[in-house]
Formats: C-alpha cells, structure tokens, sequence
C-alpha cells in the first residue's frame, strides 16, 4: 500500500507538471503570435496622415490574413475607431488590455504591448493589445481577441491523454505491486511455515527457496542453519546415548556385585573381592563425571584468561606426575625440549594437554617401549610432539579417535581405565586457543600427536 500510494503522489505530480508545462508552451507561443500581429496592424496604422474611422477601415480591409475573432483600433483616448464587430463603434472601450497598452505613466513613454489568455471550455480565449506610435507618440491602440478551440481541444486532449497515461500506469503499479506483494508473501510464508517445523524438531526439513534474490539467500542461509542444527542435535544425542552407555555399564556392576553379596553367603575372603571390584568401578564413575566436567570446563573457558608462557615447564611437570605410571607400564619417558617457544595460553589448558596426551602414550604402549616427548619450532607455530612405540591405531579409526567416548579396542580401554574422553577434551582446548592438533599412526610401529600452536615472540609483536 506504502508503494502504491507513493507511486500515485508522484505520478500525480507529472500529471500536473506536464498540464501545467503544456499550457505555459501554447501560452508563450500564443503570446508571440497576438503580439505581432497587433504590432503589424499597429505599424500599417501609425503610417496613415489622419486616423479617422474611414481611413482606419480601409488599412484594416487590407489585412485579411490576420484571421482574428474581434479588431478595434482606438486613439489616444480609448475611443473606438474600428471595430470588427461593430458593437462599440465611437464608444469608449474601457478593456483592461487597452487601458494598460495606452498607459504611458508607468514609466514607459510609448504605451505598452499587452496580452492575457485564458482556458476554459476546451478553447483559448486570447486577448492581446499594442500601442499606436506615431514619432514616439502614443496616438491610439490595437486590441485583437482570438478565440481558438482547435488549440483549446489539443491541451485538452493532451491533458486527456497525460491523465489516462496516469491512470493506467497507476493500474499496472497496483497489478503489480498485488503480484509481487502475493509472490512476496507465499514466500515468507514458506519462509514461517519451514522456521514452524524447525521449531517442533524436525531438523531435518530444508527450505525449498529458487530465485537469486535476497530471500533465496535467505532460505539458503536457513539450510545451512538447519544442517548445523541438526549436526549439533545428532551429536547431542549421540553424546547422551553414549553417556548413558558408559555410565549404566559401573553402574550394572555395581547393582549385580551388591545383588550377589545380599543373596549369598560368603566368605571373608571374597566379600572384600566384591567390595574391592564395587570400588574399582566407583573409581571408574568418578573419573568418567571428573571428564565430563572437564570437557564441558573445556568448551566454556573465555580466552581472556590466557598467559605467555613456554611449554617446557609443564611438560617436566607433567613427566614427573607420570614417572611411576611409566616405572609400571615398563616405559621409557624421553623429553626433548630445546626448542621451546612461548604460546597464549592458560597453563591449566597446557597441563590438560599434555598429560592427556603423555598418559595415553604410556597407557596404550608396550612394555619395554618409549614415550618421547618433543618441542621444536615450525616458521610461526610452536609445536608440542608427543610420539609412543605402542601398537598404533587402525587407519579407518582415525577420524573417529577424537570424538567423545570413542575407543579403538573397548575392551582393552575399560581395562586400562578409558573413558573415551581424553582426546576429546584435547582437541576441545587446542580449537580454543587457536591450536590445531594432528595425528599420525602405523599399527605395531607406534603413534604420534603433533599439536601446533601461534609462538608468541613478545620482541617481534612488541615492534
């Protein structure tokens, strides 16, 4: 509605310039038309010795090619001479154009030259009026009217024909705008109707949009929003679906070991057993909760609270928290840290890292097998290299060793104590702190984490 009233305001507006514009046209050309010809009737008078009714007449006979609708020629007193019609023959004329074009006190000596024009009726009713000067003296006056209704129906046909141009390109506006604003609305509709859908759950609808306009964009936009949505909802579920996986197994053992020591009698000896193995997976529980917590710590830590630090000293730490899981493994820990490089990062977030990624080296090697630990300088990148000599991980599995609760061999990481979470929380903190990690394994021959992160030369950013 806005577009179409608009529209009719402006076209209104052309509408009226263009009456406006033709009739200022036809009125200049008519002005210029009467006024010669009142001067060339002026000038064949001025000539006359005596102006008199009888001379006056006979020069006016003369002058058939003027093809006005009323001649009078007056003197320099408004009395009429000539008249074409007769009526006002020795009578004063008093018409305005006559009084104006005789005036010589307005501060022109010879008189002035005078026309008006007036449409009305589908016809032009032109007045026009010129002094007689004879040797710079007003001595009588000219006045011709014309009524014209040939050029009165052209600017009323021209006007006609502006107006019904209006109209109908006021029509196509409103067809128009109908049109685009139904096309316009079923669109958004579809738009509303697929946001609906998306709402009650049904990820998977997509947003059938054609066109390259901005609501094709719009609806390709919304596919791709969707698409993550139900990316992020399938991980949801199958993170809860895993979670309850992983959680009820302890929680099985638990209610089957307390089940078996209420309905039976046993012996001192294997009623600790059963508690013992009641603990272990009470262990398990806790350290699969204690993961989770630090993943979802993980995936909230604001990166403003980061530091310059080098790397060096938390792997050192770190190596000497896991000396004696080593000692037990059988594994040899090897530290190469020469080329140490400051990093951004919270050193809470460096610690996680690299004890995830050392306690799996010394957790999935074998006995009598080394874990080295590597930091060197790549151009910008300072980068952590953590390589084992256990038995590798299969090809197929290592795109999937990073997602939660994920495991080469189940049943060797339930054994070892796995939760399925360390890699996770590991690539979750990396991403997070700008890092990038990679992977690299060849079965029996060993594996190797590279994590790569911006160093952090306070000299260079300094300048």
């Amino acid at each position: 509605m806005s577009y179409v009233v608009v529209t009719f305001v402006v076209l209104l507006i052309l509408n009226i310039y263009c009456s406006r514009t033709s009739q200022k046209l036809f009125y200049q050309s008519k002005s210029v038309s009467m006024i010669e010809k009142c001067q060339l009737a002026s000038d064949e008078i001025a000539a006359l010795d005596v102006m008199n009714p009888s001379t006056v007449g006979q020069i006016v006979g003369q002058m058939d090619s003027l093809k006005i609708t009323r001649l009078i020629v007056t003197d320099q007193s408004g009395c009429v001479l000539y008249d074409s019609s007769g009526q006002t023959l020795g009578t004063y004329a008093l018409f305005p154009e006559i009084l104006w074009a005789l005036d010589t006190g307005s501060g022109s000596r010879v008189g002035n030259d005078v026309f008006t024009w007036k449409y009305h009726d589908g016809a032009m009713d032109s007045r026009a009026a010129t002094p007689i000067v004879y040797y710079g003296t007003v001595v009588g006056c000219v006045y011709m009217t014309e009524y014209d209704t040939a050029q009165g129906a052209l600017i009323e046909s021209l006007q006609s024909n502006v107006l019904w141009i209006t109209l109908v390109l006021e029509v196509v506006v409103i067809l128009f705008s109908l049109a685009y604003s139904n096309t316009f609305s079923r669109r958004i509709n579809r738009i509303m109707a697929s946001m609906r859908t998306i709402q009650e759950g049904d990820y998977t609808h997509k947003l059938d949009m054609d066109g390259n306009d901005e609501l094709a964009v719009l609806g390709k936009e919304f596919n791709d929003l969707t698409d993550r949505l139900q990316t992020s909802e399938q991980k949801r579920s199958r993170f809860v679906s895993d979670a309850s996986h992983e959680l009820k197994t302890p929680l099985a053992s638990i209610k089957l070991l307390t089940d078996s020591i209420l309905q039976y009698d046993m012996d001192q000896q294997t009623l600790r057993e059963f508690v013992a193995d009641i603990g272990n997976e009470a262990d398990r529980l806790n350290r699969m909760t204690e993961k989770l917590l630090s993943l979802t710590r993980a995936e909230g830590v604001s990166s403003d609270e980061c530091e310059i630090i080098r790397m060096a000293p938390t792997v050192q730490r770190v190596a000497r928290m896991l000396r004696q899981n080593a000692i037990n493994a059988g594994v040899t820990i090897h530290l190469d840290l020469k080329e140490d490089a400051p990093v951004l990062i919270l050193e809470d977030d460096l610690y996680q890292i690299v004890f995830n990624l050392m306690e799996n080296g010394i957790k999935y090697n074998v006995s009598g097998g080394t874990l080295t630990v590597r930091l060197r300088r790549e151009e910008d990148n300072a980068v952590l290299e953590v390589q084992d000599t256990g038995t590798g991980i299969p090809e197929e599995a290592l795109d999937h060793v990073f997602e939660r609760f994920y495991r080469v061999d189940k049943a060797r990481s339930r054994a070892t104590g796995g939760s399925g979470l360390g890699l996770a929380i590991v690539r979750t903190i990396v991403q997070r702190n700008r890092g990038e990690i990679r992977i690299a394994s060849q079965l029996n021959r060993g594996t190797t984490f590279t994590v790569l992160f911006p160093a952090f030369d306070t000299e260079v950013d300094a300048n």
